[in-house]
């Protein structure tokens, strides 16, 4: 079986990236939690820095060398957005080691069907998948992570009204957001209190707050807060006008999307019934399907997804309406 020196070495290259995709993971298994981070600004100056050999050496170098790019700051915050507790380092190591094992697989299957040129190609077109999942995962994580916290804005917005109402000052009223609410509601305002905590401005760390949540509904609280500290005034009876807003908009969002669902999910089954009936034709005629995948043919089934891939988009961008 592996008398070949090419699948030789995909089969070697595929067991490497097995083990250094499970010694990543391990090493970000051991505590590198948000309190983790902070208990090491704590740490006497004389304590020796602990050296990791291994993959999370590879990454904190790797996230040096990329340190300050417009990239590797991009990344960051789509990083923080989804609440990912990566560097940017760690996550493009883990994201390398994905293609590489994409690749493999790809290849495999590939060189396994019929030749070694279309393993290649297989192989780059898993690896173009693998190096393109990481991204949209942490994309459609931050999206459902921010839809979240639109839906608890007005309900809290309502809470920080009445506890400020109730005497308590601002700082105290997010602290009680942080214990009292859920995720991933509790875990912002918990970022801001420990922020303030460590010297930061509080305009500054509401300022950052809206960096990780890009929403206009949040937008709406800070200006309000902003405003209220340099003019003064009744910030109770301005946050409750704001949260009846954003509830209403929530409420005019969420008609919205049941209006739009069936168009959404048309797009869905539009974009996904080709590729079923191209796994049932395989598993009843395989050698039907693949006599596709030989040049010049092979253009046909790489024009199909490209027109997939734009129908599924424009019907996304029609139904997508902004309130």
């Amino acid at each position: 079986m592996f008398g070949d020196p090419l699948l030789l070495i995909a089969v070697s290259l595929a067991g490497a990236a097995v083990m250094l995709v499970l010694a990543g993971l391990h090493a970000r298994s051991r505590g590198h939690s948000l309190d983790h981070r902070l208990e090491q600004f704590a740490r006497s100056e004389s304590a020796p820095e602990e050296v990791t050999a291994g993959p999370h050496l590879l990454a904190r170098q790797l996230d040096r060398a990329v340190r300050g790019r417009p990239f590797a700051e991009a990344i960051r915050m789509s990083l923080a957005r989804a609440d990912i507790r990566l560097t940017v380092g760690e996550f493009l190591f883990l994201r390398g080691l994905v293609t590489l094992l994409a690749f493999v697989i790809g290849f495999l299957l590939g060189r396994g069907i019929t030749q070694p040129l279309l393993g290649l190609f297989t192989g780059l077109v898993f690896a173009v998948s693998g190096w393109l999942a990481p991204h949209y995962y942490v994309l459609w994580r931050g999206r459902h992570r921010l839809q979240r916290f639109v839906n608890q804005l007005g309900d809290t917005i309502g809470l920080m009204a009445n506890s400020l109402r109730a005497g308590y000052s601002l700082l105290q009223t997010m602290d009680l957001v942080a214990r009292e609410s859920a995720p991933p509601m509790s875990e912002e305002f918990r970022r801001v209190v420990r922020e303030v905590g460590l010297g930061v401005p509080l305009q500054d760390a509401l300022d950052h707050l809206l960096e990780r949540i890009p929403s206009e509904d949040l937008d709406l609280l800070v200006t309000a807060i902003a405003i209220n500290h340099e003019v003064g005034g009744n910030l109770a009876q301005i946050l409750e006008i704001i949260g009846e807003t954003i509830r209403e908009r929530v409420r005019i969002k969420g008609e919205i999307r049941v209006l739009t669902a069936q168009q959404s999910l048309s797009g869905y089954i539009i974009s996904l019934l080709p590729v079923g009936l191209a796994i049932l034709i395989f598993l009843l005629n395989p050698s039907y399907l693949l006599s596709l995948l030989r040049w010049p043919w092979i253009c046909m089934p790489i024009g199909a997804v490209i027109c997939m891939v734009l129908g599924f988009v424009v019907m996304r961008r029609i139904v997508a309406i902004e309130v």
